[in-house]
């Protein structure tokens, strides 16, 4: 009688699952077929996508019995097969080559920040900040404008509804873009705020 209970180690991508599987006949003990169910359940992988190999061999038969390939408790195994269908996959590209875009926007919006905080902190000249913040100012638009670019190109995107994967990247791409249009309009108010008090001290003291 073969084992009906075993325990295996299989690796996909650069994870690796520990997989136990039962087999439904006490005569073979677990098939192809339950190890692949399982590696679903684990990597999200459909069945049909998964190319399952052991010592170099696909195991391609699902009704066949794990044993009779030599596979047995503590066994290692790879499986190869990504969980999106390729034209999902494509899309996934589309909005990764957008998440980049995004993060180049972000970095140039932390280095407006930090300027700005060193400019508040007296690191530059007081007769120099007025022309220092009308400067980060127009930087902080143009930023708010890619960001809103951005946007636009996401929206222009078409999902179709089981691109389950997409939809999500896709809506917390939007959230996280909409984020730091807020922190735009937020260093926008503070640039303004600092202007104001520079200004209303020049003309007191011009009084």
């Amino acid at each position: 009688m073969a084992d009906l209970t075993i325990t295996v180690t299989v690796t996909h991508g650069s994870n690796k699952h520990s997989i136990t599987v039962t087999g439904q006949d006490e005569s073979k003990g677990p098939t192809v077929k339950d190890l692949s169910e399982s590696l679903t359940q684990a990597t999200g992988v459909p069945a049909a996508l998964q190319k399952i190999i052991f010592k170099g061999k696909s195991l391609k038969d699902m009704e066949e019995s794990l044993a009779s390939f030599g596979v047995k408790e503590g066994c290692k195994l790879m499986m190869i097969g990504k969980r999106n269908s390729p034209e999902e996959e494509a899309e996934l590209r589309k909005l990764k080559d957008i998440e980049k875009c995004v993060e180049k926007a972000a970095t140039k919006l932390e280095k407006v920040d930090g300027e700005l905080k060193g400019l508040k902190n007296g690191f530059l000249a007081k007769d120099l900040q007025v022309e220092a913040l009308d400067k980060l100012d127009n930087r902080v638009k143009a930023a708010a404008e890619q960001f809103i670019k951005i946007l636009e190109q996401i929206d222009a995107m078409s999902v179709p509804e089981n691109f389950t994967d997409c939809r999500m990247k896709k809506k917390g791409l939007v959230k996280t873009v909409q984020d730091f249009l807020n922190q735009c309009d937020k260093i926008e108010a503070s640039i303004s705020h600092h202007l104001w008090k520079i200004q209303s001290k020049n003309l007191a003291l011009a009084e």
